[in-house]
């Protein structure tokens, strides 16, 4: 920006005088004070809506990268659980938990199964709201 010393105002405001005379000096330093009132506040104004449609861009941009991450999960959790599907199962099917076979199966493992899956159909059969 342009830098005035007071030297130079002091300079500028005499040669105001000499040109503009003792009587219009007043008038014409109201008028620059209002044309530069005027200049500052639409600088300020555009420099702000400059401001905002740079953070607009930034929000977009993030938003595009919080779309783009969130397409990746789901691709990512599609994948799994295709992979974890039987074969011949409808894709509506749910995954069934396989045992693994280091783990033998016992008559405890086998109740506790048991009591699973009667505990899942028995909450199938009961509508929910519980009547």
């Amino acid at each position: 920006m342009i830098e005035i010393s007071f030297g130079k105002l002091v300079l500028l405001a005499l040669i105001a005088l000499i040109v503009l005379g003792p009587e219009k000096l007043p008038h014409a330093a109201r008028t620059a004070g209002v044309f530069m009132r005027r200049i500052r506040t639409g600088w300020d104004s555009v420099r702000a809506e400059v401001e905002r449609e740079l953070q607009v861009e930034e929000i977009r941009r993030q938003a595009k990268e919080a779309a783009a991450r969130a397409e990746a999960a789901q691709a990512e959790l599609d994948e799994t659980l295709r992979k974890m599907r039987p074969t011949g199962a409808p894709s509506g099917a749910p995954v069934a938990a396989e045992t693994p076979a280091a783990m033998p199966v016992t008559e405890s493992t086998a109740t506790a199964e048991t009591t699973v899956t009667a505990d899942a159909t028995s909450a199938k059969e009961v509508p929910h709201g519980g009547a």
